[in-house]
């Protein structure tokens, strides 16, 4: 599952920078292993919840389960976002070079992949790593909105495609925040501590 979210989200992000509308179009399609793996890995952790009679350690390990399954089936739903904003964009001339969002993708993918291997390791630092990492992209998706907005500004027939180059940024940043959901979760499930609202002091904590 989580290798599915992260291979859609980089074909995404790659059809985007390589004008790629063929890529984009598979990313749509691709979306539907991801759902069928929402609902059978759900189905598994409410049965071992019903059919068992797990410890409290057990059920931490399958609610977080349950709770990454959706965040990773979202990712999915992410990355067909950023699908459908990339045929917008073509649709018109290039409004820049793009950099940042490029950047944008990479550092989420990267707190991605560290969430999921937090989860696999039952990696604690590894997971506060990626809360920490989250207000980068917070800085860069701010970056990539000033600068679009003064081309917007600069030359009004900018202004639709700079607008999905926004949006994009904004689906890109989601793919950080689901990251982190994903390492908060490994936090509560290794430690018992819920850092949801207070991540800095359950940090201190640990």
């Amino acid at each position: 599952m989580g290798g599915e979210a992260e291979e859609q989200a980089r074909a995404a992000v790659r059809a985007l920078v390589e004008s790629d509308l063929s890529l984009a179009e598979r990313v749509l399609r691709g979306d539907e292993p991801i759902n069928r793996l929402h609902m059978e890995i759900d189905r598994r952790c409410y049965g071992l919840l019903v059919n068992h009679q797990p410890s409290p350690t057990d059920v931490r390990v399958v609610v977080s389960g349950v709770k990454i399954n959706g965040d990773l089936e979202r990712i999915g739903d992410v990355a067909v976002n950023i699908a459908e904003a990339t045929f917008r964009y073509l649709q018109h001339p290039p409004v820049k070079p793009l950099i940042d969002i490029p950047r944008m993708a990479d550092h989420a993918q990267g707190m991605l992949r560290d969430a999921l291997n937090a989860y696999v390791r039952h990696a604690t630092d590894l997971a506060y790593d990626v809360l920490d990492r989250d207000d980068v992209l917070d800085g860069l998706k701010d970056q990539v909105f000033r600068e679009l907005l003064r081309y917007m500004v600069q030359n009004p027939a900018t202004t639709e495609p700079a607008l999905e180059l926004i949006l994009i940024s904004r689906h890109l940043e989601r793919i950080g925040d689901h990251a982190t959901n994903i390492a908060e979760e490994v936090i509560f499930m290794v430690s018992g501590c819920d850092v949801r609202h207070h991540a800095q002091e359950g940090k201190e904590a640990h």
